[in-house]
């Protein structure tokens, strides 16, 4: 046998063996997709096969050498007429051809059906995903401020195909009259009709989703907000001040994305006390060494009498403390609280309307 000079050439016709379905390779028992890959794959031997092995994943390597374990024996005419195959579609021009369908049955031989789905998700785009279900992973902002462009038909019929609490959160924020007449319009819709629907989903595919995959990038505001919280406390002080001079916009923006040290005072009683539990008291005390008075009450309240009383002794006993060893400890609880967030352990509100209560 001549070695194959082109490996990927390789690996795909023995994917594209093992997703088809054999036509009379075996007359008493067809073999199926993973079989026929694994009667391959056992021709190909050590020395043919050993760079098609390097090439699979852990999930696939198991599942064809479950395969080849159970394989059993295989006729001669049977192997003859694979390998004949293979060797087929690997010289002839065009034989091999992939395309999204082909790939995403290659994949469903090897991983479970969400990783499938994703992988596809991701390859086809926009387009290739119900157009519906992309639409509700839209932040709502962008959703409206599009919308608000359109006529108030096009907005009922786009928002009575998303969830409630997606739809709400959009007209939230849509101008009050336009918002109005899009929730009349929703109100005396009728069913829509295909074509109408179909034109709808055109449109936004064409319009506004193509256009947010090419240019939708994470908010430089936000993103400059992550850096400022990680700055020490003079840094911080001084790339703030610098801005606020030449951009107040910006700096007022970048300070409510922020969350800070001091924004841990928004925390609930749980969620406090939770933090606290994770942290170093050493840490804490130098922490809180070098914090407001309020947020060092807001600490201390959420903790026993006696615990606050230690930790008050602590923080008397550590006499005179570096600036920055007190930037390290608040960054490291911030840090913590973000953590423990996102970990759904701990809940942050995320501004002064979130903490209001309703009696």
């Amino acid at each position: 046998m001549t070695e194959p000079s082109n490996q990927s050439e390789i690996e795909n016709a023995v994917a594209t063996l093992a997703s088809r379905t054999p036509q009379g390779a075996n007359a008493a028992r067809p073999l199926t997709g993973p079989e026929r890959a694994a009667v391959l794959m056992l021709a190909l031997g050590d020395q043919y096969g050993a760079r098609v092995w390097n090439l699979l994943d852990d999930e696939e390597l198991r599942e064809l050498s479950t395969v080849m374990s159970q394989l059993g024996t295989v006729q001669a005419e049977s192997v003859e007429g694979l390998m004949l195959e293979f060797v087929s579609r690997l010289s002839a021009s065009g034989a091999i051809m992939g395309n999204y369908d082909a790939t995403e049955r290659l994949l469903q031989q090897y991983l479970p059906p969400e990783r499938v789905t994703g992988i596809m998700d991701e390859i086809r785009g926009p387009a290739g995903r119900n157009m519906w279900e992309k639409l509700s992973n839209v932040q709502e902002e962008l959703l409206a401020n599009y919308l608000k462009n359109e006529y108030p038909q096009t907005a009922a019929v786009v928002l009575s195909k998303l969830s409630s609490e997606h739809s709400a959160r959009v007209l939230a924020i849509l101008p009050e009259d336009y918002g109005l007449e899009v929730v009349s319009r929703m109100l005396r819709m009728e069913a829509v009709q295909k074509d109408v629907l179909e034109r709808v989903e055109q449109t936004l595919r064409s319009e506004f989703m193509s256009s947010l995959s090419q240019t939708r990038r994470r908010d430089a505001h936000e993103l400059m907000a992550e850096i400022f919280n990680n700055f020490d406390r003079q840094t911080e002080t001084r790339f703030m001040t610098s801005l606020e001079e030449s951009n107040r916009e910006s700096a007022e923006r970048i300070k409510n994305l922020m969350f800070t040290f001091d924004d841990l005072v928004k925390l609930d009683n749980a969620s406090a006390q939770t933090l606290m539990r994770h942290i170093d008291k050493d840490k804490l005390a130098i922490a809180l060494k070098g914090a407001g008075e309020p947020v060092r009450q807001f600490f201390l309240s959420n903790m026993s009498t006696r615990a606050a009383k230690l930790l008050q002794e602590d923080m008397q006993t550590l006499g005179p403390v570096r600036l920055r060893d007190v930037d390290e400890s608040q960054a490291l609880l911030v840090n913590l609280a973000k953590d423990l967030a996102a970990r759904g352990e701990i809940m942050i509100a995320k501004s002064r309307a979130d903490e209001e209560l309703v009696y």
